[in-house]
This record gives C-alpha cells, sequence and structure tokens, in this order.
C-alpha cells in the first residue's frame, strides 16, 4: 500500500509514516520544502501518482480566523480535485474532538468546512476526530498561566498520547473506509486543572492551579463535560496513560 501523508513532518504526521513504513507500507511525506503545496495545488499530481490513500495530518500556518478558514478550505479542495484524477481510494483526515462545539473561532469553523468537504467528494473516506494531546499539556498550562497561577475549569478531556493517534491513523489507512467521523481518545477522562496540575508537578513547576469553573480553555472557549470529550462516534482508545506519558523522561512536548 502507498500512503501519500500530508503534514508528515509534524507531530502526529512524522509518527504515522514512520509506523507505516515499519509496517512494510510505503508511506511518502507531502510536503512545501519537497515540492509539494496543498494551499496552492502545487505538486499533488505527481506526489499522488500509484498512490492507494491519503492521509491529511496538515495544521494551518496559523490560527488567525481568515488565514485558518482559507487554508483548510483551498488545500482540502485541492487535495480532493488532485484525489479524483488519481483514484485515491481512501482520504483519511484528523480533525479535533468537539470541533462541532468550538465554533466561535475561525480556526475551527476551517476544521468543520474541510470535515464537509471531504463527507461531500464522493471519495471514500475515515475523518478521526482526536483528544487533545498529552504533547500539549504545557500550552494549555502555559495559556492559562496569570502572575503565576494557573486557573482552569474542572471540565473533563479525555487527552491522548500522539503515539497513539498515529497508531490509530495508521490501523484506519491499513483498514476498509469508515465514511464516517471516528473519535480518537484516550483511556481516560481527567479534569482540565487536574491536567494542568500533574503536567507541572512532573515539571516541578511551582505554579499553582486553581480550579476556576469561569476559566476559559487556551482563554477563548467555555468548556463543560461534554466539550472536548468522545461524543456518539466510534471511538478508538489509545493505550497510554497520562501517569505512564508523564513518567517517560524522554517524552516530548509540543
Amino acid at each position: 500500500m502507498k500512503a501519500v501523508v500530508f503534514g508528515g513532518r509534524g507531530l502526529i504526521g512524522s509518527k504515522v509514516v514512520e509506523v507505516l513504513n515499519t509496517q512494510g507500507h510505503e508511506a511518502v511525506i507531502a510536503s512545501r520544502n519537497l515540492g509539494v503545496d496543498a494551499y496552492t495545488g502545487q505538486g499533488l499530481d505527481a506526489v499522488l501518482q500509484n498512490a492507494d490513500i491519503i492521509i491529511d495530518t496538515m495544521d494551518s500556518p496559523s490560527f488567525e480566523d481568515n488565514i485558518a478558514r482559507e487554508f483548510f478550505e483551498k488545500a482540502t479542495s485541492n487535495i480532493i480535485a488532485a484525489a479524483k484524477d488519481q483514484a485515491i481510494k481512501h482520504y483519511i483526515a484528523l480533525s479535533v474532538v468537539g470541533t462541532q462545539n468550538l465554533q466561535i473561532s475561525g480556526y475551527f469553523q476551517g476544521k468543520l468546512q474541510q470535515e464537509n468537504l471531504i463527507k461531500a467528494s464522493g471519495i471514500p473516506y475515515t475523518i478521526g476526530r482526536a483528544t487533545q494531546f498529552f504533547e500539549f499539556a504545557r500550552f494549555i498550562a502555559q495559556a492559562a498561566t496569570e502572575d503565576d497561577i494557573v486557573r482552569l475549569p474542572s471540565a473533563k478531556m479525555q487527552p491522548i498520547a500522539a503515539i497513539d493517534v498515529a497508531q490509530a491513523i495508521a490501523g484506519i489507512a491499513t483498514g476498509t473506509p469508515y465514511n464516517a467521523i471516528v473519535d480518537i481518545a484516550g483511556p481516560e477522562q481527567i479534569a482540565m486543572s487536574e491536567f494542568a496540575r500533574r503536567t507541572l508537578a512532573a515539571e516541578q513547576d511551582g505554579r499553582d492551579v486553581v480550579t476556576d469553573e469561569s476559566a476559559l480553555y487556551v482563554q477563548t472557549f467555555p468548556v463543560n463535560d461534554g466539550t472536548l470529550t468522545p461524543s456518539l462516534h466510534p471511538v478508538l482508545i489509545g493505550s497510554l496513560t497520562f501517569n505512564q506519558w508523564l513518567s517517560n523522561p524522554g517524552r516530548a512536548y509540543k
């Protein structure tokens, strides 16, 4: 099987490439520094030649509303057009659990548009919505910090290790298209404030973490127990717990 991985040098994409190649498949990286630009369409036909599947793990170059919306719409539209020309058998895209709940953001408006374009494309597809990565824990804590105090709500999350996301995507790639959204989540739920508290404790960071139900996720989104946790879609569960990940001295943060 030949898979073309857009965003193949990123946190998830690079791991997907490694997993698939280790399994004996051919995973090809599609990135701008290799002459492939999904946003402009440059190099798409060439990189997709003789490919069986597409795995799209790309992220917008900016979280600014207009830039993100335009990026996801143009890049996805260009990939779909090229995929149809090359008779791609399966389009897999990485999205975010809770995308439908975060529509005050242009970034997540763009992600939802990406999902809708893929659904309507006529190409067999699977959209894997992943929960927050363990690797984002420090960023979440930092975004909630003011005067050395971290304020986050007790809303539940179900975070996951990046490697478990990559393995789930690789498993989807070697299976039959779902033609649906699939949630990808960690093995346990945890309060957002506790997620930050354990992270800082493991890093011997002395900042206080205060549970504040009025605090916003990344200072933008009001959240509750259902905002960032899996919904009614099929759920693929990772195996690595947060405590196991924290105990690994080789862990890497985004």
